[in-house]
């Protein structure tokens, strides 16, 4: 396999393996100052590391994040926020997706911020928060408009005052206000100046009755490319630091001033010809046309390749785009060569940043009706994730810790033997 552009070290120099995601923590630290520039100083930047870091390894990402800048690393679910703390993490860290009954003492231990969108959470922080004998730190989240998680205008009031008396009696600091857009990524959509003029109100009514949260925030990725006035104190990038545009309408990634951060190939297991009129993979959805080359793609949909693919992924073998002939199976996929060759072991590279004229994943994403979010993240755990980084892990301050010390360097990539759930690295 041939290093991707701003690596600093031959990928010749890792052993082939059946699959492998390349992740490019040079690039994501890139991305990460890209966003940071696009802000400015007064804004703080938090790196969204859930879903393992939409695929790429939450333990890994986090450090280069916070390396980069990132003053917050934000999670999904309390266990994702816990095990990052396992990891070494010790800056600030928030978690939105909470469940009666959660880990929330474990949570206020760790000195991790967590999110209250009604009044059960509110008491279950302020029970953990009595046990642990520290307050809890607390983002109240306003349903601004999206209608999934967080507090409805009407409801606010009630809330925000009983998170107060909560502050008053020591067992709250309430740090965060927030709420989250729902067409950041459809620009002009009404919503956007609806739910910010939502959101002003709403965080108004808050200080007014006396909170004073550390940080405002509402900003996505889409709101943090596109929408200055809508950054407050805080943006939450996701897919943006992985170097994914999120929505082709919004630009590419070179138009943020974005790399993408993976790139997935897999070896050839076989390449063998095979007469015209031969079926290919289950149900023959594809027949070959004539004599031709057939190359197997040892990765299927028990590695995230999705089944939807099967007759329009693309994928570049031997120098040139190929699309996935016939179904995608639960391990492999064919593609048919023509009147090209190819040699067992030869590299597939299903996706990536676009510098050898592969595939993206938005490529991919097209091809299946779905957005390069779905792409990365549902890459799968048996598909090891290879690091490559040109700048080092060794700085950075409140950086994850030394996690995942199991996985072992060659030529310069670390490999680890698929996603990270958050205590390997």
């Amino acid at each position: 396999m041939t290093a991707t552009s701003g690596n600093t070290s031959s990928a010749a120099a890792v052993p082939p393996v059946r699959v492998r995601a390349e992740i490019d923590l040079a690039a994501l630290r890139a991305n990460v100052r890209a966003v940071r520039e696009r802000v400015g100083p007064r804004v703080q930047v938090m790196a969204v590391v859930k879903a393992d870091a939409y695929g790429h390894g939450a333990v890994r990402c986090a450090r280069a994040a916070r390396q980069a800048g990132a003053t917050w690393l934000g999670t999904a679910t309390p266990d994702e926020a816990l095990a990052l703390r396992a990891a070494g993490d010790s800056g600030r860290l928030m978690c939105w997706l909470w469940t009666p009954g959660g880990p929330w003492r474990e949570a206020v231990e760790a000195d991790v911020d967590v999110s209250v969108s009604g009044l059960w959470a509110l008491r279950e922080a302020v029970a953990a928060a009595r046990t642990v004998g520290r307050p809890a730190r607390v983002h109240l989240k306003a349903d601004t408009g999206l209608g999934r998680n967080g507090c409805q205008p009407g409801d606010w009031p009630e809330l925000v005052d009983a998170a107060r008396a909560a502050e008053a009696d020591g067992t709250v600091r309430v740090t965060g206000l927030w709420s989250h857009f729902a067409c950041a990524d459809e620009p002009g959509h009404p919503s956007i100046d609806a739910q910010l003029t939502a959101f002003r109100e709403m965080t108004g009514y808050a200080t007014a009755r006396g909170l004073t949260p550390e940080v405002r925030h509402i900003a996505n990725s889409p709101a943090t490319l596109t929408l200055p006035h809508a950054h407050f104190d805080l943006v939450r990038a996701g897919i943006a630091i992985y170097g994914i545009s999120p929505s082709p309408e919004l630009g590419v990634p070179a138009d943020f001033g974005l790399r993408p951060v993976m790139t997935l190939t897999a070896s050839l297991a076989l390449v063998k010809r095979v007469p015209g009129g031969h079926g290919v993979s289950y149900g023959h959805h594809y027949t070959t046309p004539g004599e031709t080359t057939l190359a197997l793609v040892p990765a299927g949909y028990a590695d995230g390749i999705p089944r939807h693919a099967s007759g329009c992924g693309p994928v570049l073998v031997a120098g040139k785009w190929r699309t996935v002939a016939g179904r995608v199976a639960m391990d492999q996929f064919v593609v048919d060569l023509g009147g090209d060759s190819a040699e067992v072991g030869d590299e597939a590279v299903l996706f990536g940043p676009g510098d050898r004229g592969e595939p993206t994943a938005e490529d991919w994403a097209n091809a299946v009706g779905t957005i390069a979010y779905e792409i990365v993240t549902r890459i799968g755990a048996r598909v090891p994730r290879v690091y490559r980084d040109a700048e080092g892990d060794a700085h950075g301050t409140g950086a994850v810790g030394a996690a995942g010390a199991a996985a072992t360097m060659t030529g310069g990539a670390r490999v680890t033997g698929g996603p990270q759930p958050a205590t390997g690295g």
